[in-house]
C-alpha cells in the first residue's frame, strides 16, 4: 500500500490480513486537550515517528490578548509506527484514547499528505497565525461596555491595533472601533488554513 490505504486485520491475533507498508501512518486519537501529552509520551517510544500539528494564535480575553498554541486537529495526531509490532504500545500510551479504526479496518495516511503538512507547517509543527481579522469576518466583542455583541469587521486599523465593526444595537447599524485585544473571530482560525487530506 504504497500511498496509504487501509489494513485488514484478523482478530484476536492482531495480526494484518493483508500486508501493510511497515512502518505506515495511522491517526491517533488523543484524550481532550491532552494532545500534547500523548505525542510526547509516544516520542518516548522506539521506532515510533510522531507529527502533532498545532497553530499558536492570539484569543482575545477579557483581561487583554493571550497567544494560545492549540491542534490544528483537535484531539488527534499522527504516529508512524509498525502496526504489527507496537500497536498495543501506541495504544497504552498516557494521553492515548485509540489508533483510529474501523470496526477491523486500519486506515493508514499516505505518507505524502504528512509530509505536506509537514511542509506548510515547518519544523516546529506549528503555524503561527498572525493576521487575526480580516474585513467581512463576523466577529464578537470580548471586553469592554459592548461585550457579548456580534457584528461584521468594516476594517483593520493595523497602525493603530483597532479593528472597525458593523454591530446591530438599538434597531439600527452602528460603526464602532474598538482595540483589537477586545474583539475575537466568530469562526475556527483553522479554517483559513486550507488543509484538505
Amino acid at each position: 500500500m504504497a500511498g496509504g490505504g487501509t489494513l485488514s486485520v484478523a482478530l484476536p491475533g492482531w495480526t494484518p490480513a493483508v500486508a501493510a507498508e511497515r512502518p505506515a501512518w495511522f491517526c491517533v486519537r488523543a484524550q481532550p486537550r491532552r494532545e500534547h501529552v500523548a505525542a510526547g509520551h509516544l516520542r518516548l517510544l522506539r521506532e515510533v515517528e510522531v507529527f502533532f500539528p498545532r497553530i499558536r494564535f492570539r484569543r482575545p480575553t477579557v483581561r487583554g490578548g493571550v497567544w494560545v498554541t492549540e491542534a490544528l486537529f483537535p484531539g488527534y495526531l499522527f504516529a508512524r509506527f509498525d502496526w504489527g509490532r507496537h500497536l498495543r504500545w501506541v495504544q497504552a500510551s498516557p494521553g492515548v484514547v485509540c489508533v483510529v479504526h474501523f470496526g477491523q479496518r486500519w486506515p493508514t495516511i499516505p505518507a505524502a499528505v504528512v509530509e505536506e503538512l509537514r511542509r506548510r507547517l515547518g519544523e516546529e509543527e506549528v503555524k503561527i497565525l498572525g493576521e487575526r481579522l480580516r474585513p467581512g469576518d463576523r466577529a464578537r466583542v470580548m471586553g469592554g461596555v459592548l461585550q457579548g455583541l456580534e457584528g461584521v469587521v468594516d476594517r483593520v486599523v493595523p497602525a493603530r491595533r483597532r479593528v472597525q465593526v458593523l454591530l446591530e444595537f438599538l434597531g439600527r447599524q452602528v460603526s464602532v472601533e474598538i482595540p483589537e485585544e477586545q474583539v475575537s473571530p466568530c469562526s475556527d482560525l483553522r479554517l483559513r488554513l486550507n488543509v484538505a487530506l
